[in-house]
């Protein structure tokens, strides 16, 4: 059944994010690591408990025949939360906006954008979705020395990331940089992944 608040999360998501390389998707959280549930999430053995929007370019790619998780490449579960780092509610708000720019070239950052407030305002509605109590990692290099990294001031084309994207070469597709976010709920597991691809 619809709500209003699936419609107002779904808008933001496609206003948000609907035109940029992103991977956008929730899985629910089992009784086990919620590493593994990020892991299924990244290779969509799961779907969103509530039904709600996901953005994925690569869900039928046939690609994912050679690389099921593809774009990722991710580590092993015993691995995975080492290549992340904690972030606050704040700065993962902040990470989220950046996400809308483009990786090379972005001729308007968020910063400087006169809709500024009103970019910030969705990837809040997007990560409320979680709840008060949801914890963000990371793979941003910036939170492994400040959890309140300011992504809004620096940009996505000056944020390094430990990658978790795949190095396979497909069809003239490059990807060469990428930076996600991992909301960690008790119910649930977001991810938000922007890549680079040239």
């Amino acid at each position: 059944m619809s709500t209003r608040e699936d419609h107002l999360w779904n808008a933001a998501a496609l206003r948000l994010l609907g035109d940029v390389y992103v991977f956008v998707a929730t899985g629910p959280r089992s009784d086990g690591y919620w590493a593994s549930d990020a892991l299924a999430v990244m290779h969509r053995t799961v779907r969103d408990p509530r039904g709600w929007t996901a953005l994925d370019w690569d869900r039928d790619n046939e690609v994912r025949q050679i690389q099921p998780a593809y774009p990722f490449d991710p580590p092993a579960v015993s691995e995975f939360a080492r290549q992340l780092h904690p972030l606050t509610p704040e700065s993962a708000v902040g990470l989220v906006a950046v996400m809308t720019e483009e990786w090379q070239s972005e001729p308007a950052p968020v910063r400087s954008r006169p809709d500024r407030e009103a970019v910030l305002t969705d990837a809040r509605t997007l990560l409320a979705r979680y709840g008060p109590h949801t914890r963000f990692w990371t793979n941003a290099e910036a939170a492994a020395a400040d959890p309140a990294a300011e992504f809004v001031t620096a940009g996505l084309a000056h944020t390094r990331s430990y990658g978790f994207a795949t190095s396979e070469y497909y069809r003239g597709l490059d990807i060469l940089d990428d930076v996600g976010l991992v909301a960690v709920s008790d119910d649930e597991v977001g991810l938000f992944w922007s890549f680079g691809a040239y």
